[in-house]
């Protein structure tokens, strides 16, 4: 798993290697590591997660050797 931005200041690294049971879902690493890294996520519904270098919606299966980005909401930009 890899941690972007305040995500990664958040946990304290840039990576995490997670070990996970077979048909976990997206949603279900972002809760396990929510557990183990407190107040990380603190808006869900902004959470972005990518498999594999693609957009993945959160009921998304992974799979062993998965790639998962997880990126936080983005702000700026033009007004």
């Amino acid at each position: 798993t890899r941690f972007f931005a305040v995500y990664r200041e958040m946990a304290g690294r840039k990576e995490q290697e997670v070990d996970l049971e077979d048909g976990t879902t997206a949603a279900g690493l972002v809760q396990r590591l929510g557990e183990q890294h407190s107040g990380l996520f603190k808006d869900l519904k902004s959470l972005v997660v990518a498999v594999n270098g693609e957009y993945v919606p959160m009921d998304h299966t992974l799979k062993d050797g998965d790639e998962v980005a997880l990126i936080p909401p983005v702000s700026g930009g033009r007004r």
